[in-house]
């Protein structure tokens, strides 16, 4: 029983993790990345759609994105998607082709994009904590059921400390790279 909370708990904090990472993914550094699409949503016939799902994203240089519709009544939807979007980038149309230069990020954009990633890494933290306040609820459950012992429970609540500090470690280790990443250049 204990083990399978456990287990659940290190899933769940692997989870949170990988969320924050791709949160992190979101939010651009100035180089060119196709990941910096992802979340741009488009409207194919009638169906909202991921931008990947009905068009070629590639890196054409460090600061050019180009993406290529694989139909061409999608060029102006494309375009209108990418524009509506909060990332500030304004595409240009070459025919089939839709070319994206990443502007220069400001020292004022850049520091209002380490607060965000600042925040997205509290909020991963209180995710983290979150379960293991759920973890050790389900310890003393246990414990108030009799079905472990005291003993038993100290262990299992110190071992899901243990995981709690390794990845609240983690979301440090992400959240330093990602503000160098940010300052940088």
């Amino acid at each position: 029983m204990i083990s399978d909370i456990q287990r659940d708990a290190a899933t769940r904090m692997g989870k949170s993790i990988e969320s924050l990472k791709q949160e992190f993914s979101k939010i651009r550094t100035g180089r060119a990345h196709p990941s910096l699409l992802d979340q741009i949503v488009v409207s194919y016939y009638g169906t909202d759609s991921a931008l990947s799902q009905v068009a070629n994203v590639v890196v054409e240089d460090a600061r050019m994105l180009s993406v290529t519709p694989w139909e061409k009544g999608m060029v102006q939807a494309i375009e209108k998607a990418i524009m509506k979007s909060d990332l500030g980038l304004n595409p240009m149309t070459n025919g089939m082709t839709i070319r994206i230069p990443l502007p220069a990020l400001t020292e004022e954009r850049r520091k209002s994009l380490v607060k965000i990633v600042k925040t997205a890494a509290e909020d991963g933290r209180v995710a983290v904590r979150n379960i293991r306040r759920d973890a050790n609820t389900a310890v003393k459950n246990l414990l108030k059921d009799k079905t472990c012992s005291e003993d038993e429970a100290k262990k299992a609540e110190a071992e899901i400390q243990k995981l709690t500090d390794q990845y609240i470690k983690d979301i440090e280790k992400l959240l330093e790279v990602k503000e160098a990443d940010l300052l940088s250049m």
